[in-house]
């Protein structure tokens, strides 16, 4: 097949498109600097440069390409609509990356017992309803374009394409690294459902085969709390234990987005749609032990 993948440079869109490239498919990534083309280009994937505001370029090459994965950004709206515009009437695959902390909460390290699928309706907090929005877009395009929405929780692992990193641990390793103490904020019991790169990257193949057109999953294979995770953090750096941070200091550190969505709140989810529509087979299982074993120091 010939995929068109934005966000090609990046964590998850670089592992996707890696994966796909190894497995002797034509991939062409959206890139934003010769650096990155370079980098894309070591792993097998033709980089395509420009950005997700050149709307002219995106419908090119999705209407060019036989399917696409937007990996990119989970809030553009102009590049999802200049996309579909691209695939208008075709059928073929869009799968979109999406982010659970679109279930996320304010709880700045307290806990919550609420626990997402498929099936429960989501009230999202003001800041993500933009998000949720975007998805039901996307979902509603089919059958025209054949959409797949597939909503990541917590990434952990080495991307399987070029340099990049996940979102959430590695801040917390920055900042414990900077001044000696691993920190969670609040009480740390705030919980997130996680899954490894690599389980991922095969759910999206699993997705351009054969998830049904309007198809919205989400994409873990286990959870853990913040405190666990920034424990492991201290003992995978030699620090000591894990200290709490104020929630005023966090956010000062890391602003209100990374914070208060991605690291102060909980956001737990269930994939058993993707293991049993899809037969997804995830391998990896705890964040925790990839921490202290396998993280890069």
């Amino acid at each position: 097949m010939k995929i068109f993948v934005t966000g090609a440079s990046g964590y998850i869109g670089g592992s996707v498109a890696a994966l796909l490239a190894g497995k002797g498919h034509e991939v062409r990534g959206l890139v934003r600097s010769p650096d990155k083309a370079a980098g894309v280009a070591a792993h097998g994937i033709i980089p395509v440069m420009g950005t997700l505001d050149d709307a002219a370029l995106l419908m090119a090459e999705a209407r060019a390409a036989d399917a696409v994965i937007n990996a990119a950004d989970s809030d553009h709206q102009g590049a999802v609509l200049a996309l579909l515009a691209g695939l208008a009437g075709s059928g073929k695959p869009f799968i979109h990356t999406s982010g659970t902390s679109l279930v996320g909460d304010e709880a700045m390290g307290e806990p919550s017992d609420a626990i997402f699928t498929e099936d429960t309706p989501v009230t999202p907090a003001p800041d993500k309803e933009h998000r949720v929005a975007l998805n039901r877009l996307i979902v509603a395009a089919a059958p025209a374009v054949r959409t797949v929405v597939l909503c990541n929780s917590l990434i952990y692992g080495t991307t399987l394409g070029a340099p990049a990193q996940s979102v959430q641990i590695p801040p917390l390793v920055a900042q414990a690294k900077e001044s000696g103490i691993a920190r969670y904020i609040g009480r740390g019991l705030n919980i997130w459902s996680n899954v490894h790169i690599a389980d991922m990257a095969e759910l999206y193949l699993l997705a351009l085969e054969k998830a049904p057109a309007g198809s919205f999953y989400y994409v873990e294979n286990g959870e853990e709390s913040f405190g666990a995770l920034v424990g492991a953090i201290a003992r995978a750096l030699g620090l000591g234990p894990a200290q709490s941070w104020p929630a005023a200091e966090a956010v000062a550190r890391w602003g209100r987005e990374l914070a208060v969505f991605a690291l102060g709140s909980n956001s737990r989810v269930r994939a058993g749609k993707a293991r049993r529509e899809l037969g997804w087979a995830p391998t990896r299982h705890s964040v925790t032990d990839w921490i202290e074993t396998e993280m890069p120091r």
